[in-house]
């Protein structure tokens, strides 16, 4: 009897230990696990019990922890546009990112951990307390504190920030924020922008930026990961589209697309002059280049699935960091030792807290995971409203519906209108014989994100400000035949009597 006992509870200790291990194992795989939006009941559950057991705070506090609204607002109306561009105006200071707490070498992990848990926590707050404005919508934003923490080590250990953004729309990709939280962190710190995909911008587009970033004393380089890779590794680029605007030559350099060593030299001489007029001002400065004397360090930060990995593995000449179609790939920040005088540093993907945008709009953008995409014609009206109809239909192959006589003839086309157009061109059928917009949704906007259909915004004071034609004036009898024909396509009164 001795011995079963023995051997029994050996056994469940042996069971134990394996399930501890691997509760363990889960634990630490979900630390830099991204979070951007909790929606599902049982995510509301456990990021509470996390808070509780991470965050100790006073339980009769008013302001909620856990973001239960990351979408936007469905009232609309000129009236409401206006009072939330004031709102937003007026609370633009209080959107900022999370500032690490001020912490010197004889603090012990503990405390270190405990500042920057209640700082953190201080941050959410403060967003919570904006959510609960009406006239406010905050997109989704990172919200694990070990994503952000990775930022933090990124910018103290670098002397040239490089935020990469898309350069379609530079401005919904820029954190101004970030740009001040460098400074605070050493006023000799610079950001640049590095608008990557900029081959997909015609050049009299890029010229509006130039003038653009050069008028607000923004530093930037017009840059092309997938150009300059495909260079590297002598591959020419599949878009046919591209071809014409890239081999465009330009003597201007604030407008012509750098190349891999163009640009690695720009990022070293920038560096230096940072470096330079530190110690001529005798600066002293406690950061990882100290470590390093020889070396410049260029740190990368920017939004998940801009281009960052796929721009180092390009400096680099060889890949070191993963690349995917799914944002959010890179999970810790990494150093890359270029030459002797440079070093880069990667950081992952994150996601802002901003205003206005909705989900749909960064699932269009590319921010957000397409898996995540719930309302599929939602997505599909924001690249509806952006792409125009002729480039639509030219690059798909397809005649979308022409808007009716009552409509503004300048419309884009409605979500409906070109998944169904999509489906019947490609034949996507789904259950019960219907066309499958789910899989055309995830198909376009795929294409959307990689370039395939062509799009970019203009510098806010270059846009062209068009309005809507006016619908005609139509009579009685002109309404009720299009009804009629209405009626008649939808298989609706075919027998009805005049």
């Amino acid at each position: 009897m001795g011995k079963n006992k023995k051997k029994t509870s050996l056994g469940r200790a042996l069971v134990k230990h394996h399930n501890q291990t691997i509760h363990e194992t889960n634990e630490k795989s979900k630390v830099l696990e991204s979070v951007t939006e909790v929606s599902d009941i049982d995510a509301i559950i456990e990021k509470a019990d996390e808070a509780d057991r991470n965050f100790p705070i006073h339980h009769n506090s008013d302001s909620p922890i856990i973001n239960m609204d990351a979408g936007s607002s469905s009232s609309g109306g000129r009236e409401w546009k206006e009072q939330q561009k004031r709102e937003e105006a007026l609370h633009a200071s209080s959107l900022q990112v999370p500032r690490r707490p001020h912490w010197t070498p004889k603090m012990n992990v503990e405390q270190l951990d405990a500042n920057e848990k209640q700082a953190f926590l201080t941050w959410r707050r403060k967003l919570a307390s904006l959510e609960e404005n009406e006239n406010l919508v905050l997109t989704p934003f990172e919200k694990n504190l070990d994503i952000w923490r990775q930022l933090w080590r990124v910018l103290e250990r670098s002397d040239l920030i490089v935020m990469v953004v898309d350069a379609r729309d530079p401005l919904f990709y820029r954190c101004p924020d970030l740009e001040a939280y460098a400074r605070e962190i050493d006023e000799h710190k610079k950001t640049m922008l590095l608008v990557n995909k900029a081959d997909l911008l015609p050049s009299y587009v890029r010229e509006k930026w130039a003038e653009y970033f050069s008028r607000n004393n923004i530093l930037f380089v017009f840059w092309s990961a997938k150009a300059a890779t495909g260079i590297l590794e002598g591959k020419p680029l599949k878009e046919q589209w591209r071809a014409p605007d890239t081999s465009e030559k330009t003597d201007d350099p604030a407008v012509k697309v750098y190349g891999r060593d163009e640009l690695l030299s720009r990022l070293e001489f920038e560096a230096r002059e940072i470096v330079k007029k530190r110690k001529s001002r005798g600066v002293s400065m406690v950061t990882f280049a100290d470590s390093h004397q020889e070396h410049v360090v260029v740190g990368f930060v920017g939004y998940p699935n801009v281009g960052k990995s796929s721009t180092i593995n390009a400096l680099v000449g060889q890949k070191k960091t993963g690349v995917t179609s799914t944002p959010g790939k890179t999970k810790h920040f990494q150093t890359l030792i270029i030459s002797e005088e440079l070093m880069l540093c990667d950081c992952p993907g994150l996601v802002f807290p901003s205003f206005s945008s909705s989900r749909y709009d960064m699932i269009a953008c590319g921010v957000l995971p397409i898996d995540r995409m719930t309302e599929h014609r939602e997505a599909i009206k924001v690249v509806a409203e952006r792409v125009p109809r002729d480039v639509i239909e030219q690059v798909y192959n397809i005649s979308l519906p022409k808007p009716k006589t009552y409509e503004p003839q300048s419309r884009p086309p409605l979500p409906s209108e070109l998944l169904n157009s999509y489906c019947l061109s490609r034949g996507y059928v789904a259950a019960g014989g219907l066309p499958d917009e789910t899989r055309a949704a995830r198909q376009i906007l795929k294409d959307y994100i990689e370039g395939k259909l062509p799009h970019f915004a203009m510098p806010p004071d270059a846009e062209n400000k068009t309005t809507g034609e006016e619908a005609p004036r139509l009579g009685l009898v002109q309404v009720l035949d299009d009804l009629s024909s209405f009626d008649l396509a939808n298989g609706i009164g075919s027998s009805r009597k005049k």
